[in-house]
């Protein structure tokens, strides 16, 4: 494995050996096995934990690592190209990406949508410029369409949790103050496709996934026996779920409008999961999140507190997953 950047690289059968690499790492561990291997890290967008983890999980394994947030103690990156550069930005991620690589074993960068233009974030063109520049292993820490760390992770917490693989899985939109990336909703829909789960896509009207997106989820669960579903109805939706994935995210419809996008959402404030979502769904419906969330936003206290709500399992799972990534793209054969 040279690069992680999207799970719909890999099949079902080498994700699920991956999910087995992170539980074998988790219960016997390694603390040599990266000894002597660096990690650069290049956070373009803010994190908590991508950043932790993927730091721990580096010590775990013997390794080190360093972290590059532009313009907190080091030079503002400049990313378009052909730009006059006489702003704020004193280097080109042309010249400061590759020197970052050249001091490390592996490379990974988190760059978030630009959220104006809804092709070009499709595209992935900001994180694919900086890729192209990387000439070791690369982790996406996340990207604007994309988040496979957090997809890896979550599909474990599934297996621990004895969710069964065709169990009904319902992503749904929840409340925010403002409009949030599609990098979590796109990877999560995927995943549970990909795992061969009935898939429900819960979403108001002008919150519709892109169809680049759904196509994608379409394929995977195609693959491994699943189903897609997308609906604003909230009680069909909700109807005999095993699993809650709550998220934000911004309106596709009015993408890259600020002020549309907050005069959509201005009537959405009852889509915040409480008890009451889980009247028809499965006894042991799971909650689940990405973190952080608002509470009372988007999750009442009632649920994050309660027993349904594994959301602090699926952040402490970042740390395994990503152990397993690294291990796949460091370690040498004996």
């Amino acid at each position: 494995m040279q690069r992680f950047i999207d799970l719909a690289d890999f099949s079902r059968d080498e994700v699920q050996a991956l999910v087995a690499l992170a539980q074998r790492l988790e219960t016997s561990p390694e603390p040599q096995a990266l000894a002597g291997k660096v990690l650069g890290l290049l956070f373009m967008n803010p994190s908590l934990r991508t950043l932790a983890s993927f730091q721990a999980g580096m010590a775990k394994l013997g390794g080190s690592s360093f972290v590059i947030t532009p313009g907190q103690g080091t030079w503002q990156l400049e990313t378009r190209r052909g730009v006059v550069m006489n702003g704020a930005a004193a280097e080109h991620i042309r010249e400061g990406i590759p020197v970052l690589a050249s001091y490390c074993d592996a490379l990974g960068i988190r760059a978030f949508a630009e959220g104006t233009d809804l092709a070009t974030d499709l595209a992935e063109t900001r994180f694919n410029e900086m890729a192209k520049l990387v000439d070791k292993p690369l982790i996406n820490l996340e990207s604007a369409m994309n988040h496979p760390c957090q997809a890896l992770a979550d599909w474990k917490t599934l297996d621990e949790t004895s969710v069964p693989r065709k169990a009904k899985f319902v992503l749904s939109w929840v409340s925010h103050p403002k409009a949030l990336p599609l990098a979590v909703p796109a990877a999560t829909a995927h995943m549970a496709a990909l795992r061969g789960m009935e898939v429900v896509v819960l979403r108001p009207d002008g919150f519709a996934l892109p169809d680049a997106i759904m196509q994608k989820v379409r394929a995977a669960a195609a693959s491994a026996g699943g189903s897609l579903h997308e609906t604003a109805d909230r009680a069909e939706a909700l109807d005999g779920a095993t699993v809650i994935y709550a998220k934000e995210w911004g309106s596709t419809a009015k993408y890259g409008d600020e002020d549309a996008d907050k005069e959509l959402r201005r009537g959405l404030k009852d889509w915040c999961v409480r008890n009451d979502w889980f009247e028809r769904t499965a006894t042991d419906c799971r909650l689940m999140h990405c973190l952080p969330v608002r509470r009372n936003s988007a999750i009442a206290d009632e649920v994050l507190d309660g027993p349904r709500s594994v959301v602090l399992r699926q952040a402490y799972n970042r740390l395994p997953a990503e152990m397993a990534v690294l291990y796949r793209l460091l370690r040498k054969p004996a």
